[in-house]
């Protein structure tokens, strides 16, 4: 359906380019720190060999587990299967602070890496200004186009910063077929003396400097939610593009590692070895393609990292371990202020310690081998539990090579924090807590989420399904006798009037028009009297056409006196305008209309008038019902047969599949919806379904405007405090209010007929 086709990744390839930035790049400087510890010790020839085998192995063995993490994590909720269901909340909240952590600092790296990379060029970005150097204000303005350029969709990402991951990629096969074409074909040698006690110590230490070729691997994890498909083909698309990039890499360790060990002088503190490795095997003007190829390739890297914090904030966001507008989708089918906050962090980050990518090494490779120990660990318990349920020779080799993967990266790890303790690994010791409590109270205060998909279960086994609200209310109890409309003497809400006069005659009807005057804002004392004169003109409008008006003038704090008349007088129904001056448009400020909806337990007719007539004038003849296949949402649904009864409408029941990583999802809540619908049809109503989208508020504005639907129902938090309002910010509900066109029927959940 037009407007509503989510913006998704299609296939491996894609994936690759558009994640693949960070692990493509690390042939490019891993060998430097790796050949300095074994040629400077005297060990290389007995060294080399075996380390670069052991960490290509441990490439395949993590890259066949990560193949299983795919399948268990399909959400973005993060990649090292620490499942909450199998490991308890911990596990989660531990694995995210992490992954947060880690995500954040493959882009402080990365751009820091890129601006030196320019520097190398353009020496006069080393020059300062004001205190700060001149590559300090080139990586901040590139740190916020790449924000913003991934805020815009990973189709976005793919177009802006896959070139560069293909360039990359193209430039290290290049590299292979250079040094077979020069140099012959020579694999390393395997030399089991490395693993003698007077070697052991450089074999490992080699190999934990050159495992960064790791980094960025658990990004094919967290992209999984980018592509589009089934659960199954989501993981395999992921697991081929990590093939692409992982495959590539491990191939240029093999082959070009050699040459760079025999060409190279890795005690040249001026060029990279790489760089004096092209510069033997390639014509002369490969060196400056390479740094411009380095240049965007490191860009591309910033923005898988940007790309993983989207996705781990939606999973975090569906299990309630962040506030819901952190995993709020934006209009590009993507969440997009965690990566604006990761990039206000990074950017001070620059400001206050600078732009050399030494200074945050340490930290970047600790986060790299403890995601990669938790993975093999969380991998690990799972599949010993597997192996026992059914036992197989694949299962057991599988398991067998994840516990050698395991035992390795977290050796490694250990390797890492004791050589880089006091360079700043000791930072990971308060910044994972911190966000572990921050995670714990966000899950305290918003409670475990509710088991939508199990619910959707049990109702699929009965027969047909009928909600409770639907049993229990008789649409007769429903019949708007009574209609509040705030006025504030504005033209803007008074565009709420035809709605309020088609609601007047249709149900009889008396409409209460109130004013309130608040104290603060007064500004003469004939205020009051002008209010008074305003109302009783508007009234009089009505009661000249035989229709039942009266009007009221309070003081006060405008919401609470609008609820609380509504409730004195035992209204049926809050009309209001949502501009004048009281603008939904502006919640985050505390407007009049977003603090009514969160007191009232009375539904609430929003109009939101434009220059478009169809926002404010309405029949009423096409209603668009929003359902996630909760009971909460259901308090909608006797309304239904109010509207529909009174104005002859045709309601389409419409939900979007999200929220659950179940492949039949989306079959369960269309057979939610038409077991609702087929109750309804019995009564006489005119009822469609429909489950499409992604991105509910999204999703349901782009339905609604193709469909040229005239109301949108759905429900909404009612009075419950401060922790209710702070819900309703940043939520379906309101980000509905503040794009669509048409009337907002608004039912408080706490609401009882």
């Amino acid at each position: 359906m037009a407007g509503i086709i989510s913006r998704k990744l299609s296939n491996s390839f894609e994936g690759a380019l558009a994640g693949g930035g960070d692990p493509a790049t690390s042939p490019l400087y891993v060998f430097g720190p790796f050949l300095k510890l074994i040629v400077v010790a005297g060990v290389a020839q007995v060294t080399f060999g075996a380390t670069v085998w052991l960490a290509v192995f441990t490439v395949v063995m993590v890259s066949a587990m990560y193949r299983r993490v795919m399948t268990w994590v399909t959400d973005g909720s993060g990649g090292s299967g620490l499942a909450e269901e199998e490991f308890g909340s911990w596990a989660v909240k531990i694995n995210a602070g992490v992954t947060v952590i880690e995500y954040t600092l493959t882009f402080l790296v990365s751009m820091a890496a890129l601006v030196t990379f320019i520097a190398d060029r353009f020496p006069t970005l080393n020059n300062a200004i004001l205190g700060f150097t001149y590559r300090t204000f080139l990586a901040v303005a590139l740190s916020f186009v790449t924000a913003w350029l991934v805020n815009r969709g990973p189709k976005m990402a793919a177009r802006a910063f896959g070139p560069a991951t293909a360039a990359i990629l193209a430039l290290l096969w290049i590299m292979v077929f250079a040094t077979i074409w020069k140099t012959g074909f020579h694999l390393p040698d395997f030399n089991l003396q490395a693993f003698h006690p007077a070697y052991l110590n450089f074999t490992f230490g080699g190999y934990a400097r050159i495992l960064a070729l790791m980094t960025g691997i658990e990004i094919f994890a967290n992209l999984v939610a980018a592509y589009d498909g089934t659960r199954a083909e989501r993981s395999r698309k992921a697991f081929g593009s990590l093939l692409i990039i992982m495959g590539t890499t491990s191939i240029t360790m093999l082959i070009v590692g050699p040459a760079i060990f025999a060409l190279s002088d890795p005690t040249n503190e001026h060029v990279s070895v790489f760089t004096q490795t092209m510069d033997k095997l390639l014509p002369a003007w490969a060196s400056y393609g390479g740094t411009i190829i380095g240049v965007a390739v490191l860009l591309s890297a910033c923005a898988a990292a940007a790309q993983g914090i989207q996705n781990l904030a939606l999973g975090l966001r569906y299990r309630h371990y962040v506030a819901a507008d952190l995993g709020q989708r934006n209009k590009y089918d993507v969440a997009g202020k965690p990566v604006w906050m990761m990039t206000i962090a990074i950017v001070l980050c620059f400001l206050l310690f600078g732009t050399s990518e030494e200074t945050y090494l340490a930290l970047y490779a600790a986060g790299v081998f403890i995601l990669l120990s938790m993975t093999g660990w969380a991998a690990f318990k799972r599949l010993l539990r597997e192996l026992r349920q059914k036992f197989t020779g694949l299962k057991l080799a599988t398991l067998s090579g994840t516990a050698i993967a395991s035992f390795l990266t977290s050796g490694a790890t250990i390797i890492i924090f004791y050589e880089r303790f006091f360079e700043g690994a000791w930072s990971y010791f308060l910044m994972v807590p911190a966000l572990y409590l921050l995670f714990n109270y966000y899950r305290n205060r918003l409670g475990a989420p509710s088991s939508v998909e199990d619910r959707l279960g049990s109702i699929i086994s009965e027969q047909i399904y009928l909600p409770a609200v639907l049993q229990t209310t008789d649409t007769k109890q429903i019949l708007f006798k009574k209609v509040i409309v705030p006025l504030d003497g504005s033209s803007l809400a008074e565009q709420v009037l035809p709605t309020v006069r088609a609601f007047a005659r249709s149900y009889d009807a008396k409409i209460e028009f109130i004013a309130v005057q608040n104290k603060e804002k007064q500004n003469g004392k004939n205020m009051g009297e002008e209010q008074a004169e305003y109302l009783q003109m508007v009234s009089s409008l009505l009661t000249a056409d035989r229709l039942q008006a009266d009007f009221h003038l309070r003081k006060g704090e405008t919401a609470a006196e609008i609820d609380q008349f509504a409730s004195e007088s035992n209204a049926d129904l809050i009309v209001m305008s949502t501009r004048g001056k009281f603008e939904v448009n502006q919640l985050l400020s505390g407007s009049i209309a977003q603090k009514v909806i969160a007191k009232t337990l009375i539904p609430v007719l929003l109009i939101r008038p434009t220059n478009d007539w169809r926002s404010r004038r309405s029949m009423f003849k096409r209603i668009l019902v929003a359902l996630d296949g909760s009971e909460a949402a259901e308090a909608v649904l006797p309304y239904i047969r109010a509207f529909a009864q009174h104005f002859d409408s045709r309601v389409l029941l419409f939900s979007v599949p999200e929220g659950s990583e179940s492949e039949t999802y989306s079959e369960k809540i269309k057979h939610y919806l038409d077991d609702i619908a087929a109750t309804l049809k019995e009564e006489g109503f005119d009822i469609i379904t429909l489950v499409t989208g992604s991105g509910p508020a999204r999703s349901i504005l782009a339905l609604s405007e193709e469909k040229k639907v005239d109301l949108i129902m759905m429900a909404s938090h009612g009075r419950g405090g401060l922790d209710r309002q702070k819900i309703v910010i940043g939520s379906v509900t309101e980000r509905v209010i503040q794009g669509t066109l048409c009337p907002v029927f608004i039912v408080p959940l706490t609401r009882s007929l």
